[in-house]
């Protein structure tokens, strides 16, 4: 595999990789090549694209659109390398570095989308594009091109434009730093419990993993348990105690609004405002409009349409599931902390088959090769080969190169599954290189989890809910490594928020597919398959989503968009964060005393701090799309390669390269319908 030479052979960032795919040579970088590393790469790409604006032939799609697009290749292979690190293992020096950068690459992005020149050729192109004769992926990157540019500015007043990079620099830092709060706020309140016997109902491993956390914290004695980055903290669902279970949730709803200095309450109110502020500016009503004209929701109001249907359905499942888990309490009272330990016993207690002894035949290795892989061949007809001796960016992380049917290499996977202090919460797909057919590079896609790491010798045993997360970003890994698009902006996973995860949640439908979990479900110590009985009630139990899961992601959507469809002035009027959130929450039908939000706004890093601000609606819209599309699969055979074949041709190889409703309307043959997720989920009438 070929790729454009880099225009510098002295910084080890922006040097030509020889490795497999121009993987970047980790081992060779230090922290200290970063800063000196983005400052050439940006002031090569202003070269590029003055160049650009400056040429004195009549614009067209390939020196100005095209031209646009191949350029900054530097920035973008320093990109992909540090913020790859930032997530699953950032330091203090890589934070400084992530803080400088958020405004310095803000500002460079706006000086691009303003330049008054570019602009000009780009929206002469705009305005003849009919003309032009342009192939889809064309159009549809000149379309993104104007966008985006009238979108940063180009078109305001020069007073308003200069107020708009001042927001999106502003921005940049204010998010920037919301995401380090929540980290080192979720460090900082780990819960501390000195004796074992109060740990009852972990496992073994579970317990080994919470004492070997306490001495790398500096405990000599003791265990620490971590908290995970949604409100509800899995060890809630085992603990026995009461006591402790109430500190492990008070420790998870407190975070980042206890007025240390992780605190992210002013931070928070200062985003919405300059969100609504910037809103304003290019016209809009409020910043919910502003991202929602980007994204395959029609507006606001579909997506408040949508959520408060199901609102209404959630609350009234959550109230005979807690008329049905009180009664099976007894008379225990059952608070917050409380909640998803009940809903645990009481599963156990109505299953035919307990689950008890799942986990022990979901060992992560088995999983991964003959489960989450074996499903990709079997649809795809792809192969994956371990390799060794790489230079990668931590000792976790392992490597593998995808080939295709023929044997071709199309690609590398890296999977960095175990969690640490330095790495972020929650599971996520980074690409540190974008496919592209005309720069000819070939995807490196990562896999980020944050599974309890055993003991040396010990299998990594996996809860359902682990599972199910491996093959979902594995769906995100998909998306990239299958990626057949001409331009690097419209490759995998670079689609409207609101679609982006659609492929991942139709990967979740194999993981307990009868032909994938009997290739995998293998006990760790005897080699035994999973009992019949077992798989059936894995099955069962997966397909019995909990109105409790239901309403906690509905509250946390509801609160995104509360806070996102506050104009400018109504805005400034928030002055509390917590009384906010509680209106919010009660305006949406979602109070509950008992079910806080997936996530409240303090420790709100997707909307706060990460990409899906007035977006965190995405799942459930997107899973819209995924029950559909499982119906689909079904219908037609389940688990062939013809049926991966197309789902490939249709999504997963397109990007945005089309329009991705089209092309799933083409592929199930009408448009989508909601029936098929209320069925899922419990809330059909």
């Amino acid at each position: 595999m070929t790729g454009q030479k880099n225009s510098s052979s002295t910084n080890p960032v922006l040097a030509q990789s020889d490795l497999p795919y121009e993987l970047p040579d980790f081992a060779s970088i230090s922290d200290d090549d970063f800063l000196p590393a983005f400052t050439a790469a940006m002031a090569s790409h202003v070269a590029e694209v003055e160049a650009i604006a400056a040429d004195t032939a009549p614009p067209s799609f390939a020196n100005t659109v095209e031209a646009l697009e191949l350029s900054g290749r530097d920035l973008a292979r320093a990109s992909g390398i540090f913020f790859n690190l930032v997530g699953p293992d950032t330091n203090p020096r890589r934070n400084e570095i992530s803080q400088e950068l958020s405004t310095l690459l803000t500002d460079h992005a706006n000086t691009i989308a303003m330049n008054p020149v570019l602009f000009e050729r780009i929206s002469d192109l705009h305005s003849r594009a009919d003309e032009l004769d342009l192939t889809e992926p064309q159009r549809r990157l000149l379309d993104k091109r104007y966008r985006e540019s009238v979108r940063a500015g180009a078109g305001l007043p020069a007073d308003a434009q200069q107020e708009m990079r001042q927001i999106a620099s502003r921005l940049a830092y204010l998010t920037t730093t919301f995401s380090q709060k929540v980290l080192d706020d979720a460090n900082d309140s780990a819960v501390f419990v000195e004796d074992a016997a109060d740990l009852s109902g972990l496992s073994a491993g579970q317990i080994a993993a919470a004492r070997r956390a306490a001495a790398d914290a500096g405990h000599d004695t003791g265990h620490l348990l971590a908290l995970e980055l949604p409100t509800s903290q899995s060890v809630l669902t085992e603990l026995t105690d009461p006591a402790v279970r109430q500190r492990v949730f008070d420790a998870s709803v407190n975070r980042c609004a206890r007025g240390n200095e992780h605190d992210t309450r002013e931070l928070v109110l200062e985003i919405v405002r300059l969100r609504a502020r910037r809103a304003a500016l290019l016209g809009y009503r409020d910043h919910a409009e502003f991202v929602i004209a980007e994204q395959t929701a029609p507006d606001p109001a579909s997506v408040d349409d949508l959520l408060r249907e199901l609102n209404a359905s959630a609350m009234r499942a959550g109230g005979r599931e807690l008329t049905r888990l009180t009664e099976f309490a007894g008379d225990v009272r059952i608070g917050p902390a409380d909640l998803t330990y009940w809903l645990e016993r009481e599963k156990k207690a109505q299953a035919a088959t307990p689950l008890d002894d799942f986990a022990d035949y979901c060992e992560l290795d088995t999983v991964l090769t003959h489960g989450v892989f074996h499903a990709a061949t079997k649809l795809y007809g792809l192969r994956f080969v371990e390799l060794s001796g790489l230079p990668v960016y931590h000792p976790d992380v392992r490597v593998w190169e995808v080939r295709d049917e023929s044997g071709t290499g199309i690609g590398l996977f890296l999977g960095d599954f175990f969690a640490r202090p330095s790495k972020r919460g929650g599971a996520w797909m980074n690409n540190i290189v974008d496919q592209s057919s005309v720069l000819q590079t070939q995807p490196i896609i990562v896999n980020v989890l944050n599974l309890t790491k055993p003991d040396t010798g010990e299998p990594c045993l996996l809860t359902m809910d682990q599972l199910t997360t491996l093959f979902h970003e594995f769906g995100h890994a998909l998306h990239g490594l299958l990626s057949a698009v001409d331009y690097p902006s419209q490759s995998g996973t670079s689609v409207p928020r609101d679609f982006v995860e659609f492929p991942s949640q139709v990967n979740e439908m194999w993981a307990l597919h009868p032909d994938v979990l009997g290739n995998y479900a293998r006990h760790h110590r005897t080699g035994e398959a999973i009992p019949a009985e077992l798989a059936s009630a894995a099955r069962e139990s997966a397909g019995a989503e909990t109105a409790h899961a239901t309403i906690e992601y509905l509250a946390a959507s509801s609160l995104d968009l509360a806070w996102h469809r506050l104009t400018e002035d109504e805005a400034k009027a928030v002055t509390d964060v917590e009384a906010f959130e509680a209106q919010a929450l009660t305006d949406a039908g979602l109070h509950s005393e008992l079910i806080p939000p997936r996530y409240r706004s303090t420790y709100f890093n997707h909307i706060f701090g990460g990409g899906y601000s007035a977006g965190y609606y995405s799942y459930i819209w997107s899973e819209v799309l995924d029950a559909e599309t499982e119906q689909w699969f079904l219908s037609e055979g389940g688990l062939l390669r013809e049926n991966g074949r197309r789902f490939a041709a249709a999504t997963l190889s397109r990007g945005d390269s089309v329009d991705p409703l089209l092309a799933h309307e083409e592929l199930i043959g009408r448009k989508p319908q909601v029936d098929p997720l209320l069925r899922r989920r419990g809330l059909a009438a």
